[in-house]
């Protein structure tokens, strides 16, 4: 069985894990969306899995984009290429 199968947003809006900037409303809504990955027993492989992927947009893991560059040492402009 896939862990994603046991992620607690698999019953959420798949939008609030995707904020439109990192201000106002869109803190907001990553604060929301921080909070349903808190809440998740598959959190460390949600995340885990970002971080292998270098999955470059949402909220993964409880993690933003730009917290997953700095942990991976990628920079905003830096997609691999």
């Amino acid at each position: 069985m896939d862990w994603r199968e046991h992620g607690a947003c698999r019953f959420e809006d798949p939008e609030l894990f995707f904020p439109l900037g990192e201000g106002g409303l869109s803190l907001r809504q990553t604060e929301q969306a921080r909070a349903v990955c808190h809440r998740c027993p598959v959190l460390r492989e949600c995340r885990n899995w970002a971080l292998r992927n270098r999955e470059y947009d949402g909220v993964w893991g409880g993690m933003t984009a730009r917290e997953r560059r700095a942990v991976t040492g990628r920079g905003s402009g830096d997609r691999g290429r």
